[in-house]
């Protein structure tokens, strides 16, 4: 088997069921319902965590983001700035660093939010090059966050550019393919880290550049957007990967570049996470179970689902597999690789999976079908084969099930750090702003 270009694309606040192939009612997303059909669908996927930056720990790292302080804040949040230890210690070997290592060219076209510069940032943590914001949420056209800071990056610097957010990312992606392509093909690969804040908010599609004064000192913009306005800005993120998806043909690439999507967690206010219940920052379904699409011609049949569970950090196992990549004995990889499902798609093992929330004192483990949740002080035994929206709570009527996943989530969070006091909660509306979900 040949070592693949990798294009890993993750979407921001993706719902479940936003994209067509997974149900949404709308075209928002031809392209990558197009790489669904000709690759392989998960529709068990799932994301480290309910919020940005967590998740992003663990893709960098291929392991529980609980174990690094900063993956801690529920999300990084501009009061990070200037802090020395909330971010991605720069001594920890990442996916990039470790793809370096072993010949590939790396790239961060997108999102970092794992900490700011000058002690955390994307070229100290294995990336050759860099475009795109630090922090967790900027606006489309002026670039800034939320405290009115520019934050648009190229490699080390700070860089002014016109346009629309996603348009740049995507064609700072089609630029670095073209660059590289002679490379790639004479045998030495790139990976490529496209990480959109689309459809995060605000709420601005490619026509609204009139919206950034509106929306600059609350990009949160709580007062704004609907469902239209945020599926036009999944279908221009869309468009994007179909242009990169050209480029790959034209560049004689596509054949042998491995291409994932998902999201880095569920689907916010205007996602469609059907049937899931919930949404960002929660750990039922709809905030953790995420769109999984695989592409990769040269071993991928076309048109395959899986019904594999598995983790974000499952990515990263699997980048590194393929890759050949040496793991470092002391960090040990928590994540599991998926290639045997990317070789055959009706394969499938046993992949318990772990997570919890500061926020409301969560507590969430999935084993083949059953699911323990705990949410506040109230504890839940759900059937996620028969029941996936989690409406039938079974904790009276298998107490023993319910007793034994409650002692296998305490047995596991005994090997993992416990949450400091003073870890950010960042909800950013509630209630008050909008009826509960």
């Amino acid at each position: 088997m040949n070592r693949p270009n990798i294009i890993f694309i993750v979407a921001d606040d993706l719902g479940y069921a936003d994209l067509g192939c997974y149900g949404a009612k709308s075209n928002a997303s031809p392209t990558l319902d197009r790489l669904a059909l000709n690759g392989l669908l998960f529709t068990q996927g799932y994301s480290n965590s309910p919020v940005c930056s967590p998740t992003r720990f663990a893709l960098m790292t291929g392991r529980y983001q609980y174990r690094l302080r900063g993956a801690a804040e529920e999300p990084i949040n501009f009061k990070s700035r200037g802090n020395t230890t909330l971010g991605l210690p720069v001594d920890i070997r990442t996916l990039p660093s470790m793809l370096r290592e072993v010949g590939y060219q790396t790239a961060l076209f997108g999102k970092w939010h794992l900490g700011f510069p000058p002690q955390f940032g994307p070229l100290l943590s294995g990336y050759d090059e860099f475009f795109g914001p630090m922090a967790g949420g900027v606006d489309y056209f002026t670039h800034c966050d939320s405290q009115g800071i520019h934050d648009l990056w190229l490699n080390g610097e700070e860089t002014a550019e016109e346009g629309y957010l996603t348009d740049l990312l995507s064609n700072k992606t089609i630029e670095y393919i073209q660059k590289k392509s002679a490379v790639a093909r004479a045998g030495t690969p790139f990976f490529i880290s496209l990480h959109y804040t689309a459809p995060h908010w605000p709420w601005e599609t490619r026509d609204d550049a009139h919206l950034a004064s509106e929306v600059k000192n609350n990009l949160f913009h709580l007062h704004g957007g609907n469902v239209k306005t945020y599926q036009q800005m999944i279908h221009h993120m869309d468009e994007g990967v179909g242009k990169i998806v050209a480029t790959l043909q034209a560049e004689n690439l596509l054949n042998d570049t491995l291409i994932i999507f998902t999201s880095d967690n569920g689907g916010e206010r205007f996602s469609d996470n059907w049937p899931l219940v919930g949404g960002k920052m929660d750990l039922t379904e709809g905030g953790i179970r995420v769109p999984w699409i695989v592409h990769w011609p040269a071993l991928i049949p076309q048109n395959k689902v899986s019904t594999q569970i598995g983790i974000t950090m499952d990515w990263t196992a699997t980048i590194l597999d393929i890759a050949g990549a040496h793991i470092d004995p002391e960090y040990p990889l928590d994540g599991v690789s998926m290639l045997p499902i990317l070789k055959n798609a009706n394969h499938l093992f046993e992949r318990p999976l772990f997570w919890r929330m500061n926020y409301r004192g969560q507590r969430a483990y999935r084993l083949d079908e059953w699911k323990y949740l705990k949410v506040d002080e109230n504890e839940y035994l759900f059937n996620i084969g028969a029941d996936e929206r989690e409406r039938a709570n079974l904790a009276e009527y298998f107490p023993e099930q319910l007793r034994s996943m409650r002692e296998s989530w305490l047995s596991w969070n005994l090997t993992m750090p416990e949450i400091p006091q003073g870890a950010n909660i960042s909800v950013g509306y509630s209630i008050q702003n909008m009826p509960q979900r």
